[in-house]
């Protein structure tokens, strides 16, 4: 059988993750014509109170004692708890044991849920902008309680799943946050290869990647006929841009919709983001989140916060605080993952990355 040409927009190939090279991109658009079940949006539910629902104000008693508030009196507009069912914990000890090939540690930590807002369906993009600085400024918060509370905590990470297929169990916005004893391999090799190109380069990769965002154009030609093969534009993949900070869509990115938030200026540490700063992340955020409403309304997402680790080794290499740029990365959840992708490791993303950063520039806010 003949192999069908390709269309001239189709594209085919496999894109390296920069910072972590290990971690490739399939990027096949054609596959995005193929019969296939996609996950389903989920149900926007706007009741601004639930009577039923633990995390509403007034239900205070359905869940465990907060561990802060903002504000500090009043009615409240953020609370945090204690996940009635983490993932780890602080309330048994056991020591870890290893025999042969096979070894534990204990699992300590904390895993907490962040109520991030007294009204139970409204959306990130709805909040005010003042509001989801707050937020920001509580995650700091606890962050550093986290660390400062306990030497073998070497990471806290925060996270949101919104929709089923992402995670979430409660409708009700939210979300978590979880410290551990170690590094998450992920984060890890974030770091890890950070270093190493800081090591020979003397410069911020992430750093470089937003320089190229804004700075870098090219067009690449076909060596045997001399067509236009590709052409790489300024701005291409930046989404929303602040005084302070900038929403990129990555070249490679793993899932349809994905962009990540990073600091314009270098910074490794998020605790290190000033209070007004927070206002800029926050429009950002906003910003970006109505772009991807608009574009793939009511899509699951989930987003995670990845800083530069806390303590041991990696709070004494100094390096890692010049070579590591903290971000956050939304991840709309519009595909199920295939056997392919995990037995292989390799993501597949079916739609062209850059028609998707210039689909959500598209959009009038």
């Amino acid at each position: 059988m003949s192999e069908q040409p390709k269309t001239p927009d189709e594209v085919r190939e496999i894109r390296i993750n920069p910072v972590v090279p290990a971690e490739s991109v399939l990027v096949a658009t054609a596959r995005s014509m193929r019969p296939k079940k996609a996950e389903e949006l989920a149900p926007r539910d706007t009741r601004k109170h639930v009577e039923t629902c633990p995390f509403c104000r007034g239900n205070e008693d359905k869940t465990p004692p907060a561990i802060l508030a903002w504000p500090e009196h009043g009615d409240w507009q953020i609370r945090m708890v204690e996940n009635l069912y983490p993932v780890l914990g602080d309330d048994r000890a056991q020591a870890g044991f290893a025999f042969g090939l096979q070894q534990t540690i204990d699992g300590y930590g904390r895993h907490e849920v962040i109520i991030d807002h007294f009204e139970h369906g409204i959306a990130i993009h709805d909040m005010a902008e003042s509001h989801l600085a707050a937020l920001f400024g509580v995650y700091q918060t606890r962050m550093r309680q986290l660390f400062e509370s306990d030497e073998r905590l070497k990471y806290v990470l925060v996270f949101k799943n919104f929709g089923p297929a992402a995670g979430a169990s409660i409708p009700h916005t939210h979300s978590q946050v979880i410290a551990m004893p170690v590094v998450p391999e992920n984060v890890d090799a974030e770091v890890r290869n950070s270093a190493a190109y800081y090591a020979k380069h003397h410069h911020c990769i992430f750093c470089a990647l937003i320089d190229e965002v804004l700075t870098f154009e090219a067009t690449i030609y076909d060596r045997n006929s001399g067509a236009v093969r590709r052409k790489i534009n300024v701005g291409q993949y930046v989404v929303e841009r602040g005084e302070k900070f900038i929403a990129i869509k990555p070249f490679a990115s793993r899932y349809e919709w994905e962009v990540h938030i990073l600091p314009l200026a270098h910074q490794a540490d998020f605790l290190d983001v000033r209070g007004d700063d927070l206002v800029d992340l926050a429009r950002v955020l906003k910003r970006t989140m109505a772009r991807l409403d608009a574009v793939i309304g009511g899509a699951q997402y989930n987003f995670f916060l990845h800083s530069v680790p806390h303590g041991g080794a990696e709070a004494a290499h100094v390096p890692y605080a010049a070579s590591y740029h903290w971000h956050l990365e939304i991840c709309p959840r519009t595909s199920i993952p295939t056997g392919f992708e995990l037995g292989s490791g390799l993501f597949v993303n079916t739609i062209n990355p850059e028609q998707a950063a210039e689909r959500l520039r598209a959009v009038e806010l």
